[in-house]
């Protein structure tokens, strides 16, 4: 039997629309309409996001699904900080010390420490007592349940990093961890958070298992809009929108007008991953001041800088992910660091200036360059990170093409 060739479009796929699938799915998914027999998309609420996997053929999709779920539910009995018998948890409440730890969490604790090496620091896993500090200590939905927030607020103007707010918290540095194939040493008090790479990770791991489960065809699967694609695309690669908000409410029309035009662009990927970060999906009050969850590991304080949203395509999601964070943390000199290591980068300002390096496209639904590999990355040059400085922009809404 021939195998089936790849849907020319789906161009419904990143839009929730009325109506149900034909493909039957259980276990909490929940299937989307996309107007095509072709592929299957279903959702479900995960790790504190939404999950959304997309197959073709669309009869692969229970298969992917379950392979899906066994990948989160790894990823969260392992680096979950929210889960009392995880095992970073358990590692944290002994104290730290040496512990032979499972090959999954020596997996992610690996990239964590790999990305904190390729960023010169900015992004770091040992942040994990500043974001607690902040009050970032339980699931993101509690805190919203608490404060009676459906929506974060506005992000304050751009304030020196002596401004008042929340006291930083001591930052470990990340060369205080050491990890030895399994084996795992946490200085006695250091809390790690692997979120600035745990996300990403858990894409790649549920994107590549999914197609393996599948047995060919393609699958795309995004954790709260990090996303992560494995197999052959469908013709013009797989349709994405990019927006500060994975749950942001998508539209098939015109852009949106000038005074929001920052919000959301459709891209469309053929391989590797793409990855947001941004201070307005996770933020919350503290002592009546707005923070959020990108902690910038030079001061224990919440990343201020010109950004509101970065999206980065890469080889993997592990590594758009660290990249995208790190571009919110290093603030102004964002441009000059993306830019030598050659990542095709979307950075968003607060006032809806738009800047698009190395390629990224400034078409609607236009296709995403090839990415880099992290072997290739790591021979480039480093790029200078400094202060940050705001980017010269235009008038609210223009967008900046860089070359």
């Amino acid at each position: 039997m021939r195998a089936p060739a790849p849907p020319g479009s789906i161009a419904g796929l990143p839009f929730l629309g009325p109506g149900l699938s034909h493909v039957a799915v259980s276990g909490g998914w929940a299937p989307v309409g996309i107007g095509t027999d072709v592929a299957a998309v279903a959702e479900r609420d995960a790790l504190g996001t939404n999950v959304r996997v997309a197959v073709w053929p669309a009869h692969h999709l229970a298969a992917a699904l379950g392979a899906v779920d066994a990948e989160l539910d790894r990823l969260d009995r392992t680096a979950s900080r929210f889960r009392s018998d995880s095992e970073i948890s358990r590692i944290h409440q002994a104290g730290g010390g040496s512990h032979q730890v499972s090959p999954g969490l020596a997996e992610t604790v690996g990239v964590a420490l790999a990305a904190a090496r390729w960023t010169g620091g900015l992004v770091d896993p040992t942040v994990g007592a500043a974001v607690i500090r902040l009050g970032y200590d339980r699931d993101f939905a509690a805190i919203c349940a608490e404060s009676g927030a459906t929506e974060p607020p506005p992000p304050p103007p751009v304030r020196s990093r002596d401004s008042g707010g929340p006291r930083p918290a001591p930052i470990p540095g990340w060369e205080s961890v050491r990890l030895g194939g399994t084996r795992l040493m946490v200085p006695s008090g250091v809390c790690l958070d692997l979120g600035a790479t745990a996300k990403g990770l858990g894409s790649d791991r549920a994107a590549a298992t999914a197609w393996r489960a599948a047995g060919g065809g393609g699958v795309l699967v995004s954790l709260g809009g990090d996303i992560a694609v494995a197999g052959e695309p469908p013709g013009g690669g797989w349709p994405i929108m990019v927006a500060d908000s994975s749950g942001a409410p998508a539209s098939t029309g015109a852009r949106t007008r000038a005074g929001a035009g920052g919000a959301r662009q459709l891209v469309r990927l053929v391989a590797g991953a793409v990855a947001t970060s941004s201070v307005t999906t996770r933020q919350w009050q503290q002592h009546g001041r707005p923070v959020h969850h990108i902690v910038d590991p030079r001061t224990g304080r919440p990343a201020r800088g010109p950004w509101r949203t970065v999206s980065v395509a890469a080889s993997s999601c592990a590594l758009a992910n660290a990249a995208a964070t790190a571009a919110i943390v290093a603030g102004g000199r964002a441009e000059a660091w993306l830019s030598a290591r050659g990542l095709p980068a979307r950075l968003v300002t607060h006032d809806d200036t738009v800047y698009r390096l190395n390629g990224w496209p400034a078409a609607e639904g236009g296709v995403l360059p090839a990415s880099r590999r992290l072997a290739d990355l790591i021979g480039a040059r480093s790029g200078t990170i400094g202060t940050e400085n705001h980017p010269e922009a235009g008038s609210a809404g223009q967008e900046n093409h860089r070359a």
